[in-house]
């Protein structure tokens, strides 16, 4: 789903972008904020239980400071966290401010967007049916789907497991008017088998695991044909309501809105509307830290088994990711299970602990769930603004500090510390690694120097390189010795560029990824005639139409795609290969998160404009957007299909303040000449604007909505 990809290309930051429904760059903070380190305070309120067996006070005081590490240096407005042990709250605290407009008090029963974490949710729903002898893992989903089809005879493979495996093949996240701005409106998940019914698989059913929002939706539909109810009454009946969680709600739920902690963005000044995310399943569930842990006792040893069953839970844990039948041989530090995201996790694994982790990431939450199911224990961090990862920092540090309370490990082990490499001459061998390499987030060039300098660098045009020395053994390190690349060649006849990283976060902790990035690009030859019709598009913008009025995409900026054509990648545009003058799509199947969130490009023609389906987005050319009209009194209208309309704002435009008149099913939206979105009148509920030079508007509606623009001084 959405986003910006990062703009550095060095291994660490790639192994930084998580895996949920957003995914933003978070390594790339750490260097401007360790000067700041020593302004960390423990303002932070945190309440430790008095029953509890455990005191807890120096995890108590370890929580508080890691909390207000979140919000001073990572980008938070607010931190809720928790931990339970042994079925009791022993850990629950709060740092910043439930909203910057006012003084409510920010408590714990504040709820949060969970994001991905709702996947876990989908999943204990999916094994219900499963012990109701309802579903079958291994069964096909048209089973319980029949209407579900694909332009692919190979989804008739796929199996209910593979949903929640993230092996199904599915190329990746059909969000279209799915992630909305305080409305209700279900059409974007209720398209969802339409837009399966032309798209293709990126890869045979259960060949790999790659992350896959599109596989939870699927499963959440399955859900509601099954049990003949929809998914929030079936989750609130059969989960919520036994576990208790008066704090879990879904967007289709009667609950205050006050109840949500108020969220932000940069270019607004006021708190954002509440976020309403139709794709419930994927990632729309509301809840809070007490009440993530009060549902995490499904997964101890004496589990909830008014809720699921034991075998059920346990088959969650299994290492689901090592099934696929596509092997690979170097390990990820993204272990899927059925839902989790890894199930064996660092830096538990140094303690003979399981640990099973979900992190979840919407525009504006973000959210981190850590269930050591052996010992009884589990710790949620939310947070409004900054990063899954760093939350997940902070529940890992904060957990072995009350591992080691309750006398569970002896010490914390020390952090690994990176050693300077010592180069190695480079051997013939390694040359074979040169050429240009795609991920779902980027294309790079490998260059191999005589004296065993690796180069990468960013065939996107930005410039940005990054440099390691060989070492032998196949592995080239960074300067520091905190990073190594090296390749990989695998039965499936491809090449794979593989990074392992580990990187302290200041004030918060360390952290290590470690998986394949890259995928070595095919060679792609275009006839002339082909090459010629792609030229005409290279670095041209194309906007999307078919987004609704309410989305999120608006204000986060997300609302143009780029066509490039990288000289060093001939035959691709961005990431994916060109097949004729008007379809490319992008061949690429690495597991993990490398893998995820592929569409292919086709474009077409309508009268004298062209557009682009790009997944389940519409887009129309830069070329075919007028300018702006320059006098007052104009008036347009939304057409019957509801496509948004744009605009360039001229030289005559630029400056100027401009007025506009619209019902209330409809909004305008501003962005810079780089795209950065400068007002929204969903958001701000104002109708007027200074606009910017160079820039771009946007009007949306429902059909036939009427716009009338006028300007003033």
């Amino acid at each position: 789903m959405k986003k910006g990809y990062p703009k550095r290309i060095i291994a660490i930051v790639l192994a930084l972008l998580y895996v949920n429904i957003l995914s933003p760059v978070v390594y790339a903070q750490t260097s401007a904020v360790t000067s700041y380190s020593d302004a960390i305070t423990t303002s932070a309120g945190a309440d430790t239980a008095a029953s509890s067996s455990v005191g807890y006070e120096e995890t108590k005081k370890l929580a508080e400071k890691k909390a207000s590490a979140l919000k001073i240096l990572y980008g938070t407005t607010s931190v809720q966290y928790a931990l339970i042990d042994g079925g009791e709250i022993v850990l629950s605290g709060q740092a910043g401010v439930y909203s910057k407009n006012n003084l409510t008090a920010l408590t714990k029963d504040h709820m949060y967007g969970i994001g991905s974490i709702s996947k876990i949710f989908t999943t204990v729903a999916v094994m219900q049916l499963v012990d109701q002898g309802k579903v079958k893992l291994d069964n096909p989903v048209i089973d319980y789907i029949p209407e579900f089809t694909m332009a692919d005879e190979r989804y008739k493979d796929i199996t209910v497991r593979m949903l929640l495996n993230h092996s199904s093949g599915l190329l990746g996240s059909s969000f279209n008017n799915s992630m909305l701005f305080n409305d209700e409106d279900q059409s974007g998940y209720n398209n969802l088998l339409n837009t399966l019914k032309t798209s293709r698989l990126k890869a045979a059913p259960g060949d790999f695991s790659v992350y896959c929002n599109d596989g939870f939706s699927l499963a959440q539909l399955l859900v509601e044909r099954v049990s003949g109810m929809d998914f929030t009454s079936y989750i609130s009946e059969s989960i919520v309501a036994p576990l208790k969680l008066d704090h879990t709600k879904t967007p289709y739920e009667d609950f205050s809105a006050a109840s949500l902690v108020k969220t932000y963005l940069p270019t607004f000044k006021n708190a954002l509307p509440i976020e309403s995310l139709s794709v419930v399943g994927a990632g729309g569930i509301y809840s809070s830290a007490e009440d993530l842990c009060q549902f995490s006792q499904i997964f101890m040893k004496d589990g909830a088994p008014a809720v699921l069953s034991p075998a059920s839970a346990k088959a969650m844990e299994n290492p689901e990711y090592l099934n696929g039948l596509m092997k690979f041989k170097e390990a990820s530090s993204l272990s899927y299970g059925l839902g989790w995201d890894s199930v064996t996790t660092s830096p538990f694994t140094q303690y003979n602990i399981k640990a099973l982790v979900k992190g979840g990431d919407t525009m504006l939450y973000h959210s981190s769930l850590i269930v050591l199911p052996e010992e009884g224990m589990a710790m949620a961090v939310f947070t409004s603004g900054g990063a899954s990862t760093y939350n997940q920092v902070m529940a890992q540090e904060v957990l072995l500090s009350a591992l080691k309370e309750k006398g569970s490990i002896a010490e914390i082990k020390a952090n690994p510390t990176p050693t300077k490499p010592e180069k190695a001459d480079l051997t013939k061998e390694q040359k074979k690694y040169e050429g240009s390499y795609v991920s779902s987030v980027a294309a790079i060039k490998v260059t191999l120097s005589k004296d065993g300098i690796l180069t990468l660098s960013d065939l996107s045009g930005s410039g940005q390189s990054a440099k390691y020395s060989y070492t032998g053994d196949g592995k080239y390190y960074s300067a520091n010795g905190s990073e190594y690349l090296s390749f990989s060649e695998e039965a499936n006849g491809k090449t794979y560029l593989y990074a392992s990283a580990y990187s302290n976060l200041p004030s918060l902790g360390s952290v290590g990824s470690f998986g394949y990035q890259f995928q070595k690009a095919e060679p792609n030859d275009l006839t002339k005639q082909v090459a010629a019709a792609w030229k005409t598009r290279a670095d041209k913008k194309y906007y999307i139409i078919n987004e609704k009025y309410t989305s999120q995409i608006y204000a986060g900026g997300g609302m143009s795609l780029q066509i490039k054509l990288p000289k060093d990648l001939e035959g691709y545009c961005n990431n994916a290969q060109i097949i004729d003058e008007n379809t490319a799509r992008p061949n690429i199947q690495i597991p993990g998160v490398y893998g995820r969130d592929l569409n292919d490009y086709s474009f077409y023609k309508k009268g004298v404009s062209e557009y682009l389906t790009y997944g389940s987005y519409l887009l129309k050319s830069e070329d075919n957007i007028r300018s702006l009209f320059t006098w007052s009194g104009v008036s347009f209208q939304i057409g019957k299909e509801g496509y948004a309309k744009w605009y360039k704002i001229g030289d005559k435009s630029k400056n100027r303040k401009l007025k506009v008149t619209a019902p209330e099913n409809s909004s305008f939206t501003v962005f810079d000449s780089n795209g950065v979105c400068l007002f929204n009148s969903w958001v701000s509920k104002e109708n007027t604007v200074t606009l910017p030079e160079n820039g771009m508007i946007v009007f949306a509606g429902d059909p036939y909505v009427t716009f009338v623009i006028q300007y003033i001084k």
